[in-house]
């Protein structure tokens, strides 16, 4: 496991310099940690034209974020799920890998606030968990799996991100 360090709050500015102190606390809390310390050296990332705007859904979604991973990173698991992209209207508006807003709100049961990003894509508004759109590719993956839970109570083995 990656050695987690405190960074204090999320909203630092970027470029702050933070001295890295050991945590011993929970599974849960130390992947947080990790994500909140790759997420400021991502941060530091210059881009140039086409690239306009970015999203960064560890920020604005914090909330539904960190509410999943305290919930999902309990022990080991049987199954990791990585995503690389977060999607328009999947863990860009929630916060949460592979987060299609109805499976994130209802069926999970995430909540909290998604604040806006600093800055938007006209045609990609962050609405959070009140985004009417859906993920269609993220709707249909999980019906395909044949040992997929039926019940948000059995997914305690498996842990996407």
């Amino acid at each position: 496991m990656p050695q987690a360090f405190l960074l204090g709050s999320i909203h630092e500015p970027a470029g702050a310099l933070m001295e890295p102190q050991p945590c011993p606390g929970s599974l849960a809390e130390s992947f947080l940690e990790e994500e909140l310390r790759l997420n400021a050296e991502l941060s530091q990332l210059q881009f140039s034209e086409p690239v306009g705007i970015i999203y960064n859904p560890v920020e604005y979604a914090w909330e539904p974020h960190r509410n999943y991973v305290t919930r999902y990173c309990q022990g080991p698991k049987e199954v990791l799920f990585l995503g690389m992209n977060p999607g328009p209207f999947g863990m860009a508006q929630t916060g949460v890998p592979f987060g299609e807003v109805s499976m994130v709100r209802d069926w999970l049961g995430i909540v909290g606030p998604v604040l806006t990003p600093p800055q938007e894509h006209p045609k990609r508004p962050v609405l959070g968990l009140e985004c009417p759109q859906s993920e269609e590719d993220i709707g249909q993956l999980f019906p395909l799996l044949p040992w997929c839970p039926r019940e948000v109570k059995n997914f305690n083995w498996s842990m996407r991100h």
